[in-house]
């Protein structure tokens, strides 16, 4: 285990790590020794998340800084005080995410609110990160800075609507949620072919967190009464706490054993709960063109530039 009390201890950022599953996974770095950044949008609870963590992890560096994933201006603004603090960036996990809200909302910049926290709000804060991520760059292979997208079990029968992205014909709560989270999943394949043609030396790499007990998950439930209160029968059954949940997500930022566009998730039945192994994809998750598509279009909807400019000249 590394020094939590060194400064040249590695940096990690985890989005959405005021509670729930983020919330694990800055225990998990930081136990590993990362210093971590509990990205969120409440101050007060990144505060007490940030208490946790120490609690977690005596002598652990942890510190709050505010994102909003629901604007861009947010993302940018995020990116360009980390560019200002930081030299490298080793691991980003981009957890952060809402779950089905039975009407539809939209983001600060007119997006689905769902593809847009869960999916474009991240597409876009990696490029900005990217010069941060090549900074760290090793020449191990098990040393190399990691990216992992948060996906899910949902994503198995979602499917991108770019005749629909941002619901504007129609909103289904569900379809939507599917929808980011196979973007997301699609999201690190390309990001890893991307790092791999540029030489940009990362491990792009997704996990999900099976049936987790979660504040997200309850929320989520609501939007369908019939299967919340199904759900809610068999969950003790079928699922696990927040802290398994985040093995997964920890295995991919962590493990030796870590390959090019890996995807993990449970390895219980039907990947509800468990230890982490390689997880499913859909068919629709290995649809090349269809992956290629998305990132063009995700660049388009938020000026995504993906330069890996030298951070030690300053650019």
């Amino acid at each position: 285990m590394r020094d939590t009390t060194s400064p040249s201890a590695p940096l990690a950022i985890v989005t959405g790590a005021t509670a729930g599953l983020g919330l694990e996974t800055a225990k998990g770095l930081a136990s590993a020794g990362y210093r971590v950044i509990v990205a969120g949008r409440n101050p007060e609870k990144g505060k007490l998340a940030c208490h946790a963590v120490r609690n977690h992890q005596s002598g652990a560096e942890v510190r709050f800084e505010l994102l909003d994933l629901d604007s861009l201006d947010s993302v940018r603004q995020f990116a360009t005080r980390l560019r200002e603090s930081e030299s490298s960036l080793q691991r980003l996990i981009n957890n952060a995410g809402i779950m089905a809200p039975p009407r539809l909302e939209r983001t600060q910049d007119g997006f689905e609110r769902q593809f847009g926290v869960n999916y474009l709000g991240h597409f876009l804060l990696t490029s900005l990160l990217l010069p941060l991520l090549v900074a760290a760059e090793s020449s191990k292979p098990e040393s190399r800075p990691r990216v992992v997208q948060l996906s899910s079990l949902a994503h198995r029968s979602g499917r991108i609507d770019f005749g629909d992205l941002d619901s504007g014909k129609q909103y289904d709560p569900w379809r939507a949620y599917r929808q980011s989270k196979l973007a997301m999943l699609l999201f690190a394949q390309a990001l890893q072919k991307q790092s791999d043609q540029h030489g940009w030396g990362l491990l792009s790499v997704a996990a999900h967190p099976g049936l987790s007990r979660t504040a997200l998950f309850d929320a989520g439930v609501k939007s369908r009464a019939l299967i919340g209160s199904a759900f809610k029968l068999v969950m003790p059954l079928i699922s696990q706490s927040a802290a398994a949940g985040a093995r997964p997500t920890l295995h991919a930022a962590l493990g030796d054993d870590v390959r090019p566009g890996d995807y993990f998730g449970p390895d219980g039945f039907s990947e509800t709960k468990g230890a982490p192994r390689r997880a499913h994809r859909s068919n629709a998750a290995k649809d090349q063109a269809v992956e290629d598509r998305l990132w063009e279009v995700s660049c388009e909807l938020t000026g995504a530039a993906w330069t890996a400019l030298s951070v030690a000249a300053g650019q």
